[in-house]
């Protein structure tokens, strides 16, 4: 059996690690506080605005933890093209998140899958619950309708050879009141690739929930914790004691 994971999500604006609500950055960090510690992985989103910031900060970012954690980089954010994910992968990156470009084209999920492989290719996808209780995929940071539902479009992303899908929550996103699950199960069922699910999670219990709950493959989060050794290591204590097997 694959062991679950947990995973730290991190969120760049220009150059500088941000916490985030709702999609909107909300404080600011630095990257003094980030290491690998015993995290699973680390996955890096780029969520600088178009003509906001200058691209080589982003890189520069990835190059510093590809230099520092020891654990499977999967880097995001503004990837439009086949040589953004040589780009990516030259300062650093072992996976590449894509989202609005991947949403407008299919076949670039495609494309990329073939060029590097499916486990180097991750689809990004961003839910918001509507007032009619469907869940609805928004691109763009998550401002742009796709009128797809989030099952629908990770059951496509897999068959265009997605190797796994980074579900987010728009409305769970730095709330710290728990994943939502139903979404997370919804499309947990709909695909056989790992889903990676984002969005929420303020307790050791939410991450239990995740898994059993929300069907999913790895846990993920950024502001539960405040980046110490102690907080890491005492998640994955309070996981493999409720029975889930991860990485102690």
């Amino acid at each position: 059996m694959v062991r679950k994971r947990l995973i730290t999500v991190l969120t760049v604006n220009n150059g500088v690690l941000f916490r985030t609500r709702n999609f909107i950055p909300d404080y600011r960090y630095t990257l003094n506080f980030v290491d690998a510690w015993s995290v699973d992985e680390v996955v890096l989103l780029d969520i600088t605005r178009p003509g906001e910031g200058e691209r080589s900060n982003f890189y520069n970012v990835v190059e510093y933890f590809a230099r520092n954690c020891f654990v499977p980089l999967t880097v995001g954010g503004g990837v439009r093209t086949i040589e953004d994910f040589r780009t990516l992968f030259s300062v650093g990156a072992d996976k590449v998140a894509v989202n609005t470009e991947a949403a407008r084209r299919p076949e670039f999920i495609t494309e990329a899958a073939m060029r590097f492989g499916s486990q180097c290719v991750v689809v990004s996808v961003d839910a918001k619950l509507m007032g009619d209780g469907r869940y609805e995929v928004l691109t763009r940071v998550g401002i742009e309708p796709l009128r797809r539902e989030p099952a629908q479009w990770a059951r496509e992303s897999q068959e265009c050879g997605a190797g796994e899908i980074l579900l987010q929550s728009i409305d769970k996103d730095g709330t710290l009141e728990g994943y939502d699950n139903t979404l997370n199960r919804r499309v947990s069922e709909a695909v056989t690739i790992p889903v990676l699910v984002c969005s929420g999670a303020g307790s050791w219990k939410n991450f239990v929930d995740g898994f059993r709950l929300g069907g999913a493959s790895a846990v993920c989060t950024t502001n539960i914790y405040h980046f110490t050794d102690t907080s890491i290591k005492s998640a994955k204590h309070y996981i493999h004691k409720a029975g889930i097997d991860v990485r102690i």
